[in-house]
């Protein structure tokens, strides 16, 4: 089944409020993509490729606001992308067969879930941004989160964003801006890695990537300026959280 076989009158709705919704957050919003298709009932494997092309489009425009409005700390993002982006490559170069490729998409949706669900604002520890910890564990989540995202299709920033706050590395919006930059560049590592087996499906991409566009341009202005109620949270949580169901069930 394909995307053109679906209703868009529901599905181009759904990716719009993806789209906004995760962008005010500065994420691209591929994890709700993965999450509606597969409720809709879409193979997602043969659409990863047109999925990264939209978390690219919507994390960049989240970029472009976030890092406008004064936020990026390219210092705290280096050290992550060193490891990350080869990961991310490495991650998309891996061929999964279609249950792994189920069971994988669903873990990743299921830890999106209770990323939203569990910790709207985690603790902060206060770890230092220097220092051997800062030095060693910014590379080593970098490479874990880089390869977890090339294999799954996703960007990384679902996770890393509660991982910045959680240590107390970056404040919201700044963890904004750089969980936008982190999806970008693993994104474009995923894509590179999985063009050549799976080219992106224009015809199934141009309205997606209409919406996707307008609804990310309205999302991330907004949350450049202004945090999310945690309902909405809740809502995208349960969300992802169902369709974890779906893909592992």
């Amino acid at each position: 089944m394909v995307v053109a076989r679906v209703d868009l009158a529901i599905v181009l709705p759904c990716f719009f409020v993806g789209a906004l919704l995760y962008t005010s957050v500065g994420h691209g919003g591929a994890t709700i993509y993965l999450a509606i298709l597969t409720l809709a009932g879409v193979a997602t494997g043969p659409l990863v490729t047109t999925v990264l092309v939209l978390n690219i489009l919507a994390a960049g425009i989240a970029f472009a606001n976030f890092g406008g409005a004064g936020h990026l700390r390219p210092r705290l993002l280096l050290p992550f992308l060193v490891t990350s982006v080869p990961a991310a490559y490495l991650g998309g170069s891996v061929r999964l067969t279609g249950p792994v490729e189920q069971a994988v998409l669903g873990g990743a949706l299921l830890l999106g879930a209770l990323r939203l669900l569990l910790f709207s604002r985690p603790p902060n520890l206060g770890v230092p941004r220097e220092g051997a910890v800062f030095l060693v564990g910014a590379p080593l989540l970098g490479a874990t989160l880089g390869f977890l995202a090339g294999a799954t299709g996703i960007g990384g920033g679902i996770f890393l964003s509660p991982i910045l706050l959680l240590l107390g590395w970056a404040t919201v919006r700044e963890t904004g801006a750089i969980a936008s930059a982190f999806i970008v560049l693993n994104s474009l590592a995923g894509l590179a890695a999985r063009w050549s087996r799976s080219p992106v499906d224009l015809a199934t991409l141009a309205p997606l990537a209409a919406v996707v566009v307008v609804g990310a341009a309205v999302g991330s202005f907004a949350g450049a300026r202004k945090i999310p109620p945690r309902a909405l949270q809740v809502l995208l949580g349960v969300v992802l959280l169902v369709a974890a169901g779906k893909a592992l069930l």
